[in-house]
């Protein structure tokens, strides 16, 4: 163990997802059990700043591991964006005597963890949580599993109603910068598209392959939508007016972040957890763990940062293929 480090502080920070609450479990009780001291800090790097810190024991995590969202709560601070905000969050760790932190969060938590410790030699370490699979170092992320079969129990049942009613129903997934969301649930749902924003769309091409179905006797449609490629309103105002076809959209929502976390994600959180508080125990600092090929990765911090998908085109084609 390193000697320094006696005491522990974790946050989740960003956008929540299921699994997080897994994950914090994981940490308290494994560092715990190795002897460090835990104190949870409330609302991410906000609370860090409003020093909203408590301490955390067995007990605190108790019956945890199958409830969504984060009992340390989460947010977005514009305060710790800047350099004074993250010196401050460096003083006020001293000040607690909090010799690591542990942070569970996205691309944003993921750059402002690292900058503590380039900078201020904060000693940090992160878990990738965040529903969009989008972080470097790792094949999944805690929530992306459960965000995804939410959306797919959704569709399945638009699917009933877009048959009987005969509708084309356009559904719009979360996803700003990936649209591996989106990809994934038109795959797993058999939609007739999906709109991404790694790939240029041809809105014509799908209202005339629309039309040529709909002579075919095609009834029903599902195009899938990823919020940060385009809004499902305007999309389906678009194919009624270009088709002449009944359109409906749905917008999902918040509903993907929220909900019991699978099985995945509750492995991979309890796993990803323990191989945190391990790397603050042999003094790696700086880091973050992921799964490759279901077997723990370790990255640096600043190369963990957000993660392109290039196999996008291969993935559309599987899906007209089969559509």
């Amino acid at each position: 163990m390193a000697e320094k480090i006696k005491k522990v502080g974790i946050l989740t920070s960003g956008g929540d997802g299921p699994g997080m609450n897994a994950a914090i479990r994981s940490v308290v009780r494994y560092a715990i059990h190795y002897g460090l001291e835990v104190v949870g800090i409330t609302r991410g790097y906000q609370g860090l700043l409003d020093e909203d810190i408590v301490p955390m024991d067995h007990r605190s995590v108790s019956n945890i591991i199958n409830r969504g969202g984060t009992i340390l709560k989460t947010a977005r601070s514009k305060e710790f964006g800047t350099d004074e905000g993250k010196f401050k969050a460096a003083e006020i760790l001293h000040k607690h005597s909090i010799d690591a932190l542990i942070v569970i969060g996205g691309d944003g938590s993921y750059q402002g963890a690292s900058r503590l410790y380039e900078k201020w030699g904060i000693p940090t370490v992160g878990l990738p949580g965040t529903i969009d699979n989008d972080l470097n170092g790792t094949d999944q992320t805690i929530g992306c599993s459960t965000a995804i079969n939410t959306a797919l129990d959704a569709i399945d049942k638009i699917r009933d109603t877009a048959q009987s009613m005969e509708r084309i129903f356009v559904v719009e997934v979360m996803g700003n910068k990936s649209g591996y969301i989106a990809m994934e649930v038109a795959l797993g749902a058999g939609a007739e598209d999906v709109i991404i924003p790694e790939r240029q769309f041809n809105y014509a091409a799908m209202h005339q392959e629309i039309i040529a179905g709909n002579k075919r006797g095609k009834i029903s449609y599902i195009i899938v939508v990823a919020e940060g490629a385009a809004t499902a309103p305007i999309v389906a105002e678009n194919i009624t007016r270009y088709t002449n076809l009944e359109t409906r959209f749905v917008v999902l929502g918040h509903v993907q972040r929220g909900g019991i976390p699978s099985g995945q994600d509750r492995i991979l959180s309890t796993r990803l957890g323990a191989a945190a508080v391990d790397l603050i125990l042999n003094g790696y600092f700086g880091k973050a763990v992921g799964v490759l090929q279901d077997e723990i990765n370790v990255i640096d911090l600043k190369d963990a940062t957000r993660r392109v998908h290039t196999d996008m085109d291969r993935r559309y084609e599987l899906l007209k293929i089969l559509t």
